[in-house]
């Protein structure tokens, strides 16, 4: 099976004279190791997770220490995949095989593109780049992995990209269209469309892997598993997936503990609730549940996955594992205050550690998957314990006034930054004093543009030349703050904004 799937995924590289003196090498162990030496990666360590370590010390996950944890669960069900039974282990390898270096090298990557201040900072930055900067595709963190595996970072044997195989390539491929492919697709009710697509036919996917510009890249990475349908992830995707959510969904709560966010009363009185008034609960209409009431939310929670998953949404399944989370998360971790003390430490330890050995244990392989699912995938019941926990760090976490406040002005960082770079770049007067790096950028990113219209003239309007130029001076733009860390973000647009006194300090790296 080994040799089998590496002469089937191992293709793409460019091959250079430096790439040939790697002959004896591992393939994917030359993939990751670029990974993991790109500064594209060093970058996570600054980048926020969820919520940011300023105040809460290192206890607090970065993307960095989240993408090593991911990678670390992923290897592991890879692994568990090794050693299932002959009948799933011939399933995987008709399905294109999965290699541990690939699933590890794709969780390092996974993150790669995600822009400073997390989440919502992704939000603002799609919104800019569509709305400001004109660019019909916006921003998504996924595809800018992929731009930043094929053509921002470099290597010894390239100048743009770090040319990794196809298997890496593909296993980053998360939401394997562009955004703008699904505006002309038919009407689908929700539970007939892959995680992430959405609903809004008018702005296409809410979550994509390849802009534009990438999606010929996309189209001849997966070109090499025939077995894999359209739309659907490569098997060591799969597993990079699933890898995410159960770091996403375990290590996260962790954070939330340690900080002191994350009170027993609060999350007992929801969870507890719920669990004693289910069945009257179930009786209300969608609009009579407040959720500022103890059970309303969980049960508007379970609502919108049974709708959205109904292939595998199950109530008793729910409520189980409901009372799953409150016995052990609730009752058992929470009802101790995290004192910071090595007893509290070795609780925090003994709580992630038997979930996380819980979950990817609880491995399932499937030869046609649903379309809100991958052909690897969690068993049923482990897929409810995830809903029920991310719910959790939802409600109690992300829902919070004051973390929302904090992001909200994160948001207008950059958005100012968008502005202040575009309003350089149209200056004909003081331009050509942009920074360096930006204005290769947008040399770059035109040329990019100009061949997507010479290969694929229906995407663009009649602006000829002009259109390019502005397309290609706004990825750039994008890719510039995008490869920004929080504190670089913050410092830059206060040079941009004139109140920054550290000149020298503040505009070093630029």
């Amino acid at each position: 099976m080994e040799t089998r799937q590496k002469t089937h995924q191992s293709g793409g590289r460019e091959r250079t004279i430096s790439e040939e003196n790697r002959a004896n090498e591992d393939e994917f162990r030359v993939d990751i190791e670029r990974i993991r030496f790109s500064p594209y990666f060093s970058r996570l360590s600054a980048v926020t997770q969820v919520i940011p370590q300023a105040g809460a010390g290192t206890v607090i996950h970065n993307r960095l220490t989240h993408s090593l944890k991911v990678s670390a669960v992923a290897r592991s069900i890879a692994i568990g995949l090794r050693t299932a039974d002959a009948a799933t282990q011939r399933l995987v390898a008709e399905l294109g095989g999965c290699d541990p270096v690939v699933v590890q090298a794709a969780a390092a990557a996974h993150d790669l593109g995600h822009p400073p201040f997390g989440h919502l900072g992704e939000q603002e930055l799609d919104r800019v780049a569509r709305d400001t900067l004109g660019l019909p595709d916006g921003f998504e963190g996924n595809a800018q992995t992929l731009r930043i595996l094929t053509a921002l970072d470099s290597c010894d044997a390239t100048a743009r990209g770090l040319n990794l195989t196809r298997a890496v390539r593909a296993a980053v491929l998360k939401y394997p269209w562009t955004r703008g492919e699904w505006r002309s697709e038919p009407s689908r009710p929700p539970e007939e469309m892959p995680r992430g697509v959405g609903t809004d036919r008018a702005t296409g996917a809410q979550k994509f892997s390849a802009y534009d510009i990438e999606a010929s890249e996309m189209r001849d990475v997966l070109s090499v598993f025939p077995g894999i349908a359209r739309h659907q992830q490569t098997l060591e995707c799969s597993v990079m997936d699933i890898a995410d959510d159960i770091a996403y969904a375990v290590h996260d709560l962790d954070d939330f503990y340690r900080a002191g966010i994350l009170q027993y009363t609060s999350v007992s009185a929801e969870l507890g609730a719920w669990l004693d008034s289910s069945t009257q609960l179930a009786a209300f209409d969608s609009g009579e549940l407040d959720p500022r009431r103890p059970g309303h939310a969980l049960e508007l929670a379970w609502r919108r996955v049974e709708a959205k998953d109904p292939w595998i949404a199950d109530a008793e399944a729910f409520r189980a594992s409901v009372e799953r989370v409150k016995r052990d998360l609730v009752d058992g971790l929470l009802a101790v205050p995290y004192d910071g003390g090595l007893e509290a430490d070795r609780a925090v330890t003994a709580f992630t550690r038997r979930w996380i050995d819980r979950l990817k244990a609880s491995i399932a392989v499937e030869r046609t998957p649903t379309i809100r699912s991958g052909h690897v995938r969690l068993a049923d019941e482990a897929w409810h314990d995830v809903v029920v926990l991310k719910f959790v760090h939802s409600r109690f976490v992300l829902d919070r006034s004051d973390l929302a406040v904090y992001q909200r002005g994160q948001t207008r960082i950059i958005a100012s930054l968008a502005d202040g770079f575009r309003a350089w770049l149209d200056d004909p007067d003081d331009a050509a004093r942009a920074p360096r790096r930006l204005l290769d950028s947008v040399e770059a990113a035109t040329e990019e543009y100009r061949q997507l219209r010479a290969d694929s003239p229906e995407l663009f309007e009649k602006g000829g030349g002009a259109e390019v130029e502005r397309l290609g001076r706004s990825r750039a733009i994008v890719d510039y703050i995008a490869s920004f860390t929080d504190a670089q973000a913050v410092s830059v647009n206060a040079l941009l904004t004139g109140t920054s006194e550290g000149l020298w300090e503040a505009g070093r790296g630029l």
